[in-house]
C-alpha cells in the first residue's frame, strides 16, 4: 500500500474505553487506513470546554492511507458514528473520538479541518503518545513535538494506563516512513 504516513489520535471516556479504542483500530482498515503501530494507552484528565466529566483513555496511531485529507476525515467521522459516538457538546463526553493529527507533510486550512491539527503542539495527551511512536517527530514546518512537550506546563494529567492497542500483524510495519 502506498500513500501518506500520518498520525491519528484516539480518545474515549464513556463505556468500555479500551474496547472502543481497539474497535477503532480493528475497523480502520475497512475505511482505507492501514494501522502501522499503536502507542500505549494513557488515562488523561479532561481539557477544553468541559472539565467536569470522566477521564479519557487516549492513544496515538501511526497510519498509512491513500485517502486525501477530507476523505480521511469523512471516513474516521463515519467510523466514530458506527462505533457509538453520539452528537454532543464540543469537548464533552464521548464513546469515541478520532482526530487526524498529521498526514505526511501536508498543511491544510479548510473550514472542516486543519493539518496539522491545531491542538497538536498544545496537548500533553497527544504529544506523549505521539512521541512514544517517534521521539524525533516534527510537524510540517519543522516544529519538534518533543520541544512542544517540554514547553508545556505539567498540570495536564497524563498517566500511563496500559500497553499499545493490538495491531494486526499483516498491517503493521516496524520501519519509519
Amino acid at each position: 500500500m502506498g500513500g501518506r504516513v500520518g498520525l491519528l489520535g484516539l480518545g474515549s471516556n464513556l463505556g468500555e474505553r479500551r474496547a472502543s479504542l481497539q474497535a477503532a483500530v480493528d475497523r480502520l482498515p475497512e475505511v482505507g487506513v492501514c494501522v502501522l503501530r499503536s502507542s500505549s494507552t494513557y488515562d488523561t484528565d479532561p481539557v477544553g470546554e468541559v472539565l467536569e466529566q470522566p477521564s479519557f483513555l487516549n492513544a496515538c496511531l501511526r497510519v498509512r492511507t491513500e485517502l486525501e485529507p477530507l476523505a480521511l476525515l469523512d471516513a474516521v467521522k463515519r467510523l466514530e458514528d458506527e462505533l457509538g459516538r453520539a452528537a454532543g457538546v464540543r469537548h464533552g463526553p464521548r464513546v469515541l473520538d478520532i482526530d487526524v493529527l498529521l498526514l505526511g507533510e501536508l498543511e491544510l486550512r479548510h473550514e472542516r479541518m486543519s493539518l496539522p491539527h491545531p491542538e497538536l503542539l498544545r496537548r500533553r495527551f497527544v504529544l506523549i503518545p505521539a512521541l512514544e511512536l517517534d521521539f524525533e517527530l516534527c510537524a510540517p514546518g519543522g516544529a519538534r513535538l518533543a520541544d512542544a512537550l517540554a514547553a508545556l506546563p505539567p498540570h495536564e494529567g497524563v498517566r500511563w494506563a496500559g500497553p499499545p492497542l493490538r495491531v494486526r500483524r499483516e498491517e503493521s510495519d516496524s520501519g519509519k516512513s
